[in-house]
């Protein structure tokens, strides 16, 4: 090998190329932003108009939680009613009924969780197991129907099925020499509870099982392949994949659900509601439309709904606070 050869193959500090430093990216605006995007902030105008005007362009309304507000004048009377403090958030504790409806709301609200919380997790995990496709289709397609179906069609279907009037469930339990005659479910109270929280079950857990199988879905298959060449079987798979691919899902879900526990649907319980139930079942949306629409007590009504939105909120922000600390993920 030559010499020339040698320098050749030699490195110098001349020979090698030290690329420049790239130049930092400048900073889109929001204008240079809205004329490449301006599709998708054409397409998120009707939400957040909808939001607008239905939640936030309301929230001026929650003054007459402390004017003495006169319903027949009308908007203007937000203006110029007389204020009154805390006089209506007084009446609402000294409310003789008020204990009675905050347990109806409480244990409604704990019942729907605590049983009806997990199942749209267990469908899900049971639909995602299901290899034939078709079939796994038709049950996902037939437990998600009822959710368009309304309380209305429901309750009445509810009450049909447990009527004493040749209702298929009384019909059935006589059948079986369960029962010599018919069971009243409907005006019984301590049925009462059970119907509305299994009804709200039926009616919503195909529903809420398609934010489950869409976290499923996004597991990596690989972490069930390297659970199989451990010898894990299919719960194991479940236990130790599954679930913790989908906890920080199910964490959401939960703050949620418990955020409303105030709360709840006036159509379910309006629709199966009686008067021989109403002491276990009379719940702060009925008693705000029996009270506030009906009767005009708007201002009173409107402290009970500022006082349910006040607590959710701070609901909201424990459970938050709870579930991150113990799970490391929360809605914020």
């Amino acid at each position: 090998m030559t010499q020339q050869d040698v320098k050749a193959l030699t490195w110098s500090s001349d020979s090698i190329v030290v690329p420049r430093r790239a130049k930092s990216r400048q900073k889109i605006t929001f204008r240079q932003d809205f004329k490449r995007r301006r599709l998708l902030y054409f397409m998120i105008i009707p939400g957040v108009l909808f939001y607008l005007i239905f939640n936030y362009v309301p929230m001026y309304g929650l003054i007459v939680a402390f004017q003495d507000y006169n319903p027949y004048t009308g908007i203007s009377g937000m203006f110029s009613g007389d204020w009154v403090g805390l006089l209506w958030f007084e009446r609402m504790f000294q409310q003789a009924q008020f204990l009675g409806i905050l347990r109806n709301t409480v244990l409604i609200n704990v019942y729907s969780l605590v049983w009806g919380f997990p199942v749209p997790i267990i469908l899900a995990i049971m639909i995602n197991e299901v290899r034939i496709r078709w079939f796994k289709m038709s049950a996902q397609t037939l437990s998600y129907l009822p959710h368009f179906l309304s309380w209305a069609i429901v309750g009445g279907f509810v009450i049909q099925l447990l009527s004493t009037n040749n209702g298929l469930v009384n019909n059935a339990l006589m059948a079986l020499h369960i029962t010599s005659s018919p069971i009243p479910f409907v005006v019984e109270p301590e049925w009462f509870r059970s119907i509305l929280v299994s009804s709200g079950i039926w009616k919503e857990v195909g529903w809420n099982s398609i934010i489950y199988l869409a976290a499923i879905a996004g597991i990596n298959p690989q972490l069930y392949e390297a659970a199989i060449v451990d010898g894990a079987g299919k719960f194991r798979q479940i236990w130790h994949v599954t679930l913790p691919g989908i906890l920080p899902t199910i964490s959401i879900c939960l703050i949620l659900n418990l955020g409303v526990l105030m709360s709840s649907s006036f159509d379910q319980v309006y629709v199966l509601l009686t008067a021989n139930t109403q002491s276990v079942g009379d719940v702060f949306s009925t008693f705000i439309y029996r009270v506030g629409i009906q009767n005009g007590q708007f201002s009173f009504t409107a402290a009970i709904g500022l006082f349910q939105n006040v607590v959710d909120c701070i609901l909201v922000v424990l459970i938050n606070w709870i579930t991150k600390r113990l799970t490391g993920s929360g809605l914020w």
